[in-house]
């Protein structure tokens, strides 16, 4: 054999061997498949934890996950359910029918919320499983001290005295909240004030309680589960004209990923009956107080309840 026929044959070989290792090497960095279902949920504490306890919950129950979770913004997460980048994430029933769906009433039954979401979604070709008996819905707060300095009890308070002392006090509140329909511009319309000015002040969801609680702010935008609330001494001003509607969580889930794996709706309504406001107030107390991580938050509280050993 020529010089050149030796040179030609070892090429061929190495070429072998490097098609052969790509091929293993693909197979062995795979890390799902096209069956794997796709957990999301949004970018703040709460959101986390609940996409965690659904990954875990999943995964004991011996389907494959892929952890998409951490996606910022409700519309985004919602859009990503429907083109199919996501299989399902946690959504609150207020947030579905003002936001996503567009009507204007705000409801303050639950039962009502998640009958409404429910129906209209399933056009839309998205199952609602059952709903948490926890509500998360927007809140106004406050330090205690200067609740109680102020002597502002309730929104309506707050707005009275706003208007009474035009920019005194300041507001914090996540982009978000300032631009959705049940956010503050109808806040402000329902209760007759407005923060003027400079006394406003958009930041991230996650420094707002900070902000609130290194009086950097003298008011602020939060949730109402939020365990920030009682461990740094705030106060809920009470929603005294019911402007906030109700935000029960539910597992939402394209409906053609649940006709492929419909074991996810007893796996995914267990869980939502165990999670209930002294329930989700303690986790999120656990990663923003005590900065566990929201995975191991969710697997303690699933183990505690009985849903994975």
């Amino acid at each position: 054999m020529s010089f050149n026929g030796k040179k030609m044959k070892r090429a061929g070989l190495l070429l072998g061997i490097l098609l052969v290792m790509t091929t293993v090497l693909s197979a062995c960095g795979s890390t799902s498949s096209s069956d794997a279902i796709k957990v999301g949920s949004k970018d703040f504490t709460e959101q986390l934890i609940l996409g965690q306890i659904t990954i875990l919950a999943l995964e004991d129950a011996g389907l494959e996950v892929v952890d998409k979770t951490n996606v910022a913004g409700s519309d985004k997460v919602r859009s990503a359910l429907i083109n199919g980048d996501l299989d399902v994430y946690w959504e609150y029933t207020g947030t579905a029918w003002l936001m996503h769906l567009q009507n204007d009433e705000a409801i303050t039954d639950s039962q009502e919320a998640y009958d409404l979401v429910k129906a209209a979604d399933e056009e839309n070709d998205l199952i609602w499983l059952d709903y948490a008996p926890f509500n998360n819905t927007y809140t106004i707060m406050m330090k205690r001290e200067d609740s109680e300095a102020l002597g502002l009890k309730t929104i309506s308070d707050l707005a009275a005295y706003i208007n009474a002392n035009p920019g005194s006090l300041s507001f914090g509140a996540d982009h978000e909240f300032t631009a959705r329909p049940d956010g503050l511009p109808a806040l402000e319309e329902e209760y007759g004030f407005e923060y003027a000015g400079n006394s406003l002040k958009v930041m991230d969801i996650g420094i707002v309680y900070r902000t609130l609680k290194d009086g950097q702010v003298d008011t602020g935008m939060g949730f109402a589960t939020d365990g920030r609330i009682a461990a740094f001494d705030f106060i809920n001003l009470e929603d005294d004209k019911d402007f906030f509607p109700v935000y029960n969580p539910a597992a939402v889930v394209r409906a053609d990923v649940l006709e492929k794996h419909p074991e996810l709706e007893d796996v995914l309504n267990r869980v939502a009956e165990k999670l209930d406001n002294e329930a989700m107030t303690q986790m999120n107390y656990l990663v923003d107080i005590e900065e566990m991580e929201p995975r191991q938050v969710a697997a303690d509280w699933l183990k505690e309840v009985g849903i994975i050993d």
